[in-house]
């Protein structure tokens, strides 16, 4: 969606920024993966493929993408390209017509190196509050496959309970509703927070 290609949400481990063109050849890569291919139930595109559904994604209003940018990468010098901090993905899909307060979110920590150190939880967390208080979202959902277990723990670890199991499709479906107490927690989760102005490609640290 355009309303998030503005903002870069600077956190303590990751930084989210939009998803531009810049972004797509490494993601290209990482989309080879069979692991991934598995884990994210995706098909592998061609280089091409990739830039169009990088536009679509952009453009379509039922879907907010952050690329994960590693902070530990992104703020040790100046002029690195965001290219180079790329950790994954993290996504919002505003998909049910019937409840527009409803989010399915996913996480994608694709380079091998990031992981396990806490950047996917922190960016689920970040994708929450920017759903919460930006999109007016109350409720997110998390469709995750039966054998993924590191996900799995990692969303329950944010009070994500499991509603549905699909055998059809092999995977868990995880709720969390945002009573009060669950947004205040949220909101001290995230408080160290900050949102600032993104200039494509010249997410500069600052």
């Amino acid at each position: 969606m355009r309303l998030n290609q503005n903002t870069l949400l600077l956190g303590k481990k990751v930084v989210l920024v939009p998803y531009t063109s810049e972004h797509v050849p490494r993601y290209h890569e990482w989309m080879k993966s069979e692991e991934l291919q598995r884990l994210t139930a995706s098909e592998p595109l061609t280089l091409e493929q990739e830039y169009a559904m990088q536009r679509s994604w952009r453009e379509d209003a039922d879907k907010c993408t952050f690329i994960v940018l590693d902070a530990e990468k992104w703020l040790a010098q100046s002029g690195t390209s965001e290219e180079s901090c790329m950790a994954g993905d993290v996504n919002l899909f505003l998909t049910d017509l019937g409840d527009p307060s409803l989010g399915e979110i996913e996480v994608m920590i694709a380079e091998p190196s990031c992981r396990g150190q806490g950047l996917g939880t922190e960016a689920v967390l970040m994708m929450m509050l920017y759903g919460v208080t930006r999109l007016g979202l109350t409720k997110f959902e998390a469709k995750i496959g039966q054998g993924n277990e590191p996900s799995i723990r990692m969303f329950r670890k944010l009070h994500f309970e499991q509603v549905a199991v699909s055998s059809v499709f092999q995977e868990v479906t995880l709720r969390l509703m945002m009573s009060e107490l669950e947004r205040q927690w949220l909101l001290e989760q995230t408080s160290h927070v900050q949102e600032k102005p993104y200039r494509d490609g010249a997410s500069e640290p600052r």
